[in-house]
């Protein structure tokens, strides 16, 4: 079993899990979810690719693990409860994605990964992220994936209670993260599975499903069967044993990267 790795990189905390030589190899950046595993650590011990010839790199997202105020989640709660959008999905998304370049540069500067193109996952908000990078950079991009991801962040915003007040301003950040309108800009970027579990919020289904039709060629849809939202239990901050369902995701996340890492050799 690969040990991870642990440290910063342009300020972003890390868990890194190394191929099996520890050696030179290509690289895999993942941004975790809001729900359980909601760190890097977790987020690394749930979903390892374990016998990728890759260096799998867990960033953490703005607010969480490491990063967390007090050592809890408590601030990024109340981010949620002040404005789930404009104070929390939002900015959360477009702070991870403003840091990613001064992060890669960082991490090509510490591991043995090379300059070549990377793979990138996201879990959740975490998948926001990865699309984002995949939509609004040039960053070389060997394959992509998402897992229970927030396409459509007003499917997410109208998962919590009451009826969000949409203004100029939330109407323009909503469509911002609204990947399948935007799926024009995804479409020849780099190949895209999109995991959506069996039993994920209906409205997230839906958006994977849209997602892979909008963006076409080179998208793949995988359901897994008996797989709610999250990846692991509560409280899903420290890294846990993985879940069998985590274990069915990990299972197609790991061919799949494989298969496009034999491809780009």
């Amino acid at each position: 079993m690969d040990a991870p790795l642990t440290g910063t990189a342009a300020g972003v905390p890390f868990t890194a899990l190394p191929p099996a030589d520890g050696g030179a190899a290509p690289l895999i950046v993942t941004w975790h979810m809001l729900d359980a595993p909601r760190s890097d650590a977790a987020f690394a011990a749930a979903l390892p690719m374990h016998g990728l010839p890759a260096w799998r790199v867990h960033l953490g997202m703005p607010m969480c693990g490491a990063r967390m105020v007090d050592g809890s989640m408590d601030a990024g709660l109340e981010l949620l409860r002040r404005d789930v959008l404009m104070s929390a999905l939002y900015p959360f998304v477009r702070q991870a994605a403003e840091e990613f370049p001064a992060a890669l540069a960082s991490l090509r500067a510490q591991l043995p990964v090379g300059d070549g193109p990377i793979g990138v996952l996201g879990g959740s908000l975490g998948g926001a992220v990865t699309l984002r990078i995949l939509a609004d950079t040039d960053v070389p991009v060997l394959a992509g994936a998402v897992v229970n991801a927030a396409i459509r962040v007003r499917s997410v915003v109208a998962l919590f209670p009451g009826d969000y007040p949409y203004d100029a301003e939330s109407g323009r950040a909503a469509d911002e993260l609204d990947f399948v309108a935007r799926a024009g800009a995804l479409a020849g970027r780099a190949p895209l599975l999109v995991v959506s579990g069996e039993q994920d919020h209906a409205a997230l289904r839906d958006d994977a499903r849209d997602l892979v039709n909008a963006v076409g060629q080179g998208a793949e849809l995988q359901s897994i069967p008996h797989l709610a939202h999250p990846l692991a239990e509560e409280p899903g901050i420290a890294p846990a044993p993985q879940l069998p369902q985590a274990r069915a995701v990990d299972a197609a996340l790991t061919a799949w990267f494989r298969h496009r890492l034999v491809d780009a050799a």
